[in-house]
């Protein structure tokens, strides 16, 4: 199988796996899972409010779920860990559950969003966000955003530090669906940066000021001991030098290499001429001797006709 089948292979089974834990496991707080092949068997590690309904009574749960998995995904010896998760309300997942299941009891959207969104700053979130979509009042579908402090939606950050969850209301009028993003508390944004006050450049920086220094020097003018080996140097290389009459010498024995070997270029080719010339005039001769031998060829085959 190719590498680009394979990974479509793989997203769809994490996909389908994600949702059979959603449904099997929505009364205990499913907030997402992780997968991981390993030359042991598939390791799968569970994110849940309530970790005992999850596990069940002396196990039962989580081995009737074990089993599930070999038979309807066909998984390799599939070893389940189960985790809970600190803080719920941090947790977009669990936090578009609970949402949707407040929306199908009856509650006004509105409310809905208000408190969940509160709730999900007041646990220290950076940043949230709630988007309603569908018919949340009337028999037209339309869509409701709550946004709290400060929220990515694009590049890398908003793939790796976002939280990102989904869930679904089933009403009367139709389905309403729930999109939640949180950033967590702590989170390293890109564009952060912090004022500190009363603070040496030398403390904050210490880079900057060696460079700051370098350049300060070199903008300084010379002392005279500087200045005086500068020119015991200078006198050095000018010493080290060779003369201009070592190199005028140089130069007159390299052009009488170069015109000697012009002229041996010159007499080689001097002879090729003359051997050229010594063979055209041998084919001119040979090309008469032929000649002058088929006339007298044509001339004894007149006579012998003429008898």
């Amino acid at each position: 199988m190719a590498d680009e089948h394979q990974f479509i292979e793989d997203g769809l089974q994490r996909s389908q796996i994600d949702e059979f834990f959603a449904d099997e496991l929505g009364r205990a707080g499913y907030g997402g899972m992780d997968v991981a092949k390993t030359p042991m068997g598939t390791q799968i590690v569970l994110k849940a409010e309530k970790p005992g309904m999850v596990i069940g009574k002396g196990g039962k749960n989580i081995r009737k779920i074990t089993t599930q998995l070999e038979e309807k995904f066909e998984l390799d010896d599939p070893q389940i860990d189960v985790q809970e998760v600190d803080e719920p309300d941090l947790n977009a997942r669990i936090v578009a559950d609970r949402l949707a299941n407040a929306l199908e009891r009856g509650w006004y959207f509105r409310k809905a969003g208000h408190t969940t969104i509160d709730r999900i700053m007041d646990a220290g979130a950076l940043g949230a966000e709630i988007v309603l979509s569908g018919k949340v009042t009337g028999a037209r579908s339309r869509v409701e955003k709550f946004n709290r402090g400060y929220i990515k939606h694009n590049g890398e950050p908003a793939e790796d530090i976002v939280d990102h969850g989904q869930g679904v209301a089933v009403m009367k009028l139709g389905t309403i669906g729930v999109d939640v993003k949180i950033i967590p508390p702590g989170a390293d944004l890109p564009d952060d940066f912090d004022v500190e006050e009363g603070a040496s450049p030398e403390e904050v920086v210490p880079e900057a000021v060696e460079a700051n220094e370098s350049v300060e020097q070199l903008l300084e003018e010379p002392t005279d001991e500087e200045l005086e080996e500068l020119g015991e140097e200078d006198a050095a290389e000018e010493a080290a030098e060779p003369d201009d009459e070592e190199v005028e010498e140089v130069v007159e024995e390299v052009l009488e290499e170069e015109t000697a070997a012009d002229d041996e270029s010159e007499a080689e080719s001097e002879e090729d001429e003359s051997v050229e010339e010594n063979l055209d005039e041998l084919e001119e001769e040979v090309e008469q001797e032929a000649e002058e031998l088929l006339d007298e060829m044509d001339d004894e085959a007149d006579e012998e006709g003429d008898e």
